[in-house]
């Protein structure tokens, strides 16, 4: 006999892709602008910081993050956000993000409780509400909102109802940053209706003009509970260091004894060596300066390219272009046929909710790729898709 919880699953994004594409031959060099895989250099020092600490791998990891690691990481929110965090009560590192995310749903949310989430989302919000046995209720982020969701569209029958409320700020895929307007009506209103926020802040450093303002900072500003907000940072876009999985929970102090709790019996902690260097990597931010300067140029050229497009929407954050389209796999399987360009079909990141799915009919496109490379994608794009 197997669990059924799971049943309702789709097919996970990229064998769905797979499947989509590597049926056709490529119509030129291949451009793989799919996956959110930063590619820029990560810091020189990175390599000789983690050489000095290859000695911890003969000891089993902090569960929670050393002393080090939170110290530091603590130190990076007083800095971006001017929050003075306890870094050992309100701060726990985590083996990556999406490991963070699943576990403090299933830590903090009661079973039959209403998960309020994105749409489009990353999947992970969704697999973790199953998992607990919550009932996912999407909610639409298109263009006529902002790309966020409309919180004057939510009801207080459905908000009585709400555990949890996730938003990414900058969002994946849209690029949309939450302001501190929308911040606080969103605290709120989970002050009003009794659920957390889990703030997916992943994107945070990637930013265009003015920084995006943190969870963290507006409820702190507000003086709300400090249960209310959980946040969620990681080193992988930051950093350009994915292969880390490397990141942090910060929250109230029985958020993180909670989330701790589960860890102790559950939880996969980060191996001794890299939260060495992650807290090296915590504390430096010449690095991050050059690497949203790297991002703004790639912004700016993509604004060049599709200038004369009047359907295009330049983003304000993060490192996707979400571009529209009349039909998004057939656009994915045109380019990839016609140009050799690998782009991921809007519906993938989305679900299916009143007969809609507001990822289609847009693709998602990553501006990992060096400059020169991603220039040359974009304008075969553009001349396929748009002329």
């Amino acid at each position: 006999m197997m669990p059924n919880r799971f049943d309702a699953l789709p097919t996970a994004t990229w064998p769905r892709l797979r499947a989509l594409l590597d049926g056709h031959a490529a119509g030129g060099e291949v451009i793989n602008m799919t996956i959110g895989e930063p590619k820029h250099k990560f810091p020189e020092w990175v390599g000789p910081t983690l050489n000095d600490a290859l000695g911890q791998f003969n000891s089993y990891p902090d569960n929670n993050g050393t002393p080090e690691l939170r110290g530091s990481i603590a130190g990076f929110l007083q800095r971006r956000y001017g929050i003075d965090l306890d870094p050992d009560a309100q701060i726990m590192a985590l083996n990556g993000t999406r490991e963070g995310l699943f576990n403090a749903v299933v830590a903090l949310c009661p079973t039959g409780s209403k998960v309020l989430i994105p749409n489009p989302f990353y999947q992970v919000y969704t697999v973790a509400a199953m998992a607990v046995g919550a009932q996912s209720v999407y909610l639409p982020a298109h263009a006529q909102t902002g790309f966020l969701p409309d919180l004057d569209a939510l009801t207080p029958a459905e908000l009585n109802e709400t555990s949890v409320f996730f938003l990414c700020s900058p969002s994946n895929p849209q690029g949309a940053v939450a302001s501190a307007e929308y911040w606080a009506r969103l605290i709120t209103l989970a002050e009003t209706y009794d659920f957390k926020i889990f703030a997916d802040e992943c994107y945070s450093e990637i930013y265009r003009n003015a920084p995006p303002p943190g969870a963290l900072e507006v409820a702190a500003r507000m003086g709300a509970d400090p249960e209310r907000v959980v946040a969620f940072h990681s080193l992988s876009k930051r950093s350009n260091l994915p292969g880390l999985r490397s990141g942090f929970v910060a929250s109230g102090r029985k958020n993180i004894a909670r989330i701790k709790q589960l860890r102790a019996y559950a939880g996969c902690p980060i191996a001794g060596p890299i939260q060495h260097v992650s807290a090296k990597v915590w504390a430096d931010e010449d690095h991050v300066v050059a690497n949203r300067q790297l991002y703004c140029g790639k912004f700016e050229a993509a604004d060049h390219i599709f200038a004369e497009i009047q359907s295009y929407n330049s983003p304000e954050a993060g490192f996707f272009l979400w571009l529209p389209v009349e039909d998004d796999e057939a656009a994915a399987v045109k380019l990839w046929i016609e140009t050799g360009v690998r782009v991921l079909p809007g519906s993938y990141l989305g679900q299916v909710a009143n007969e809609q799915n507001p990822g289609s009919g847009y693709v998602r496109v990553a501006l990992v790729a060096p400059k020169e490379e991603m220039q040359r994608g974009l304008t075969l794009m553009r001349d396929c898709l748009y002329k």
